[in-house]
């Protein structure tokens, strides 16, 4: 038997302060939203509690306003009272019950908030904000230095074992900290002391009111990632200033909410700025985290072994998978539920006030509603017909409650769509979820039976208590005058690698997938990538090169000139709509697709109307005006098709089968939706 993987380094225990932490993992700070919902205590309660249980080191919860000039907008969170303290005791004392240990954040958005009376380090507005920030006077920014330490009395009071401050994102503090938008002339303006005065103040009042036994934690902008950013030795600065102002630890943070360079999306490599934290860790002694996509036991053991950090943050991750550290300690790191950083139910749903989740862990935040539904009736036999996103959540859970599972799938291996979404270059973190399927439908003892399309009379006779049809969709063929001619290609034959693309595309259909099509033929590049006039070495330095990210100290905010790539092909992307293509993409990743896309040279046409395909290309209209594009291949990306026929033959012989996924709503590609309904239609048998 292979032995087992080991983690020493991550799970090896950490001082704090006045504290040890059983292993080097936190659960970083996240707005959940869930404090805006009735039970909002409680919810939040099982949400930390669940995650202690699973092994987390350390977690901090959203960001905890001050004062009311703080908060994110009118209903954020607040903690300016004894009273708000006392209703928030619930949530640290589930977590200690639990075995975990639970820092409050203290967070003043500044110039990103979404309130009336908006205030900042000056009147310099955010491009994400138009609100324009009234500028504190002198006095009130040392009131506000002084409510730092308040809030941090009162989380103390709650039960919390202590506060991180956040310093970074853009936030307030790293407002004053960076000439972006700190034209001040007082004490706190001008100089790099004056600038840094309020955050060491900060921390060092609120040392002062909470004395040694509290672990305070103060969260620094590594890299800000704009103009006018802060330099390394700024940043460094910074963080020795707050070290000896009296945190406990540094944690860091990578880019300001408007940097137009990503951070945490799929696209991002695997922990990529740890650089920037490498060289603030060599300028201190107490302990430092690093942040950021990492999402696996083992990028996580490579780094802290490495030395370029004491411990790893990862906040999303913990929403993937609550049990992630105790399933590495049991050498199953196999068995992780992978965060993929779609962002698809975290972030987007918190930008759309919606409470946070996960698109492969739909229990993440919902953890009461879950623990609510009814017990299973037994051991029950069960049929799902589709390997794919809902088939196979569906099945695994299934199996997780104790059932006998029979899994079918008409190909020859599981996965469904996610194998295409997979092969689109920077979204390789869907191997990470089938990976998770695979061992889920192995410890299960699901019987998947491969290359298989059961028959309605099959299943009718075969005795099930269940069955579930998820069989999916089918790409939509539209009604254009040539579609049989040898350049036009599906997109699912194109992502399969069973056809190829010439050098002039036309790609039918500007939803996700004609997108993720974009990116899979505008990917390979007609020459080796150059960085500072070197060879870029591995996928970060290709992504720092073309997002503009230098690793040289001198470099204001960590910038560099982005160096465009040379793909070999050009691809044009049509839709019939007349708006600008991309509105459905996600909220926190589609913008950064656009602008990859842009540079790479994607051209983009709408209100089309296709006449014809022949040799000479793509013959369509625009405003009525006649075009031809002359492509050597047109790739079809115009929808997808429910494939549910059997559902409807199995009602014909009295079996009620129950439809999921794709195969009972084609609506894009839909992984989110078709995984939530394949668990919640599991944990009701």
């Amino acid at each position: 038997m292979p032995a087992r993987p080991s983690f020493p380094s991550l799970l090896a225990p950490l001082r704090l302060g006045a504290h040890t932490l059983r292993n080097r993992t936190l659960m970083g700070s996240m707005h959940t939203g869930i404090e805006r919902l009735d039970r909002s205590t409680e919810r939040l309660s099982a949400f930390y509690a669940e995650r202690a249980r699973g092994g987390a080191g350390l977690m901090v919860t959203g960001g905890f306003a001050m004062n009311e000039a703080a908060k994110l907008d009118e209903h954020g969170p607040i903690l300016v009272s004894e009273a708000e303290a006392d209703a928030l005791r619930p949530i640290p004392q589930a977590v200690h019950a639990a075995g975990g240990k639970i820092l409050l954040q203290v967070l003043h958005t500044g110039r990103y908030g979404k309130t009336p009376a908006l205030v900042g380090a000056s009147n310099i507005p955010s491009p994400i904000n138009r609100r324009v920030p009234r500028p504190l006077e002198t006095a009130e920014v040392w009131q506000t230095i002084d409510d730092y330490a308040r809030c941090a009395e009162l989380a103390m009071r709650a039960g919390f074992d202590g506060v991180e401050i956040m310093g970074s994102e853009g936030y307030f503090l790293n407002q004053f900290a960076a000439l972006r938008c700190n034209n001040r002339t007082d004490e706190f303006g001008g100089s790099v002391e004056n600038r840094h005065r309020v955050a060491v103040e900060a921390v060092r009042r609120t040392r002062e009111r909470l004395g040694p036994a509290a672990l305070i934690m103060y969260r620094i902008s590594a890299l800000d990632l704009v103009e006018g950013g802060a330099p390394a030795d700024e940043v460094i600065a910074l963080a020795r200033s707050v070290e000896a102002a009296g945190a406990d630890v540094i944690n860091t943070g990578f880019g300001w909410h408007e940097a137009r360079i990503p951070t945490i999306a799929y696209m991002v490599p695997r922990a990529a700025f740890r650089f920037a934290a490498a060289r603030i860790k060599q300028a201190l002694k107490i302990p430092l985290i690093l942040s950021n996509r990492i999402n696996t036991p083992e990028v996580a053991e490579e780094i802290i072994a490495s030395g370029d950090a004491d411990m790893v943050s990862m906040a999303r991750p913990f929403l993937a998978d609550a049990a992630f550290v105790n399933k590495a300690a049991a050498g199953r790191p196999d068995a992780i539920n992978t965060c993929i950083a779609c962002n698809q139910a975290c972030l987007d749903f918190i930008f759309t006030s919606q409470p946070t989740s996960c698109l492969v862990n739909p229990r993440a935040g919902r953890e009461l509603e879950f623990d609510e539904m009814p017990p299973s009736r037994g051991r029950r036999r069960v049929a799902v017909v589709g390997a794919g996103a809902a088939g196979l959540a569906c099945a695994v859970t299934a199996a997780q409650r104790g059932h006998a599972v029979e899994l079918f799938e008409a190909g020859g291996e599981i996965g469904g769509q996610l194998n295409l979404a997979r092969a689109v270059p920077g979204k390789e973190e869907f191997n990470e979820m089938l990976r998770y399927f695979r061992a889920g439908v192995a410890d299960g003892g699901v019987a998947v039976r491969l290359n298989r399309r059961p028959a309605a009379d099959e299943l009718a006779r075969g005795d099930y208590d269940h069955v579930v049809v998820a069989t999916g969709v089918r790409p939509r063929v539209p009604d254009i005058p040539g579609l049989d001619h040898p350049k036009v290609i599906g997109y699912a034959d194109l992502l399969a690698g069973r056809r190829k693309a010439g050098r002039r595309v036309a790609v039918i259909g500007a939803g996700g997938i004609g997108f993720d099509v974009a990116e899979y033929l505008l990917h390979e590049e007609s020459e080796p990538a150059q960085h500072n006039g070197h060879a870029a070495i591995g996928e970060v330095g290709g992504f720092f090169r073309e997002w503009g990210v230098s690793t040289s100290a001198e470099a204001p905010g960590g910038l560099a000139q982005p160096v465009a790539p040379r793909p070999l092909r050009t691809v044009t992307l049509l839709q019939r709509k007349p708006e600008k293509p991309g509105r459905t993409l996600g909220l926190s990743t589609g913008w950064a697709l656009r602008a990859r896309l842009e540079q790479r040279g994607l051209q983009t046409l709408s209100g089309c109307t296709y006449e014809r395909i022949d040799d000479a290309g793509l013959h369509l209209r625009i405003k009525g005006e006649l075009q031809l594009l002359e492509v050597d291949t047109v790739v079809v990306c115009a929808g997808q098709e429910s494939e549910n026929a059997l559902a409807a033959q199995l009602r014909d012989l009295g079996v009620a089968p129950v439809v999921i996924g794709g195969a009972d709503l084609a609506a894009e590609l839909d992984a989110l939706r078709a995984i939530d309904q394949g668990t919640r239609l599991a944990m009701t048998f």
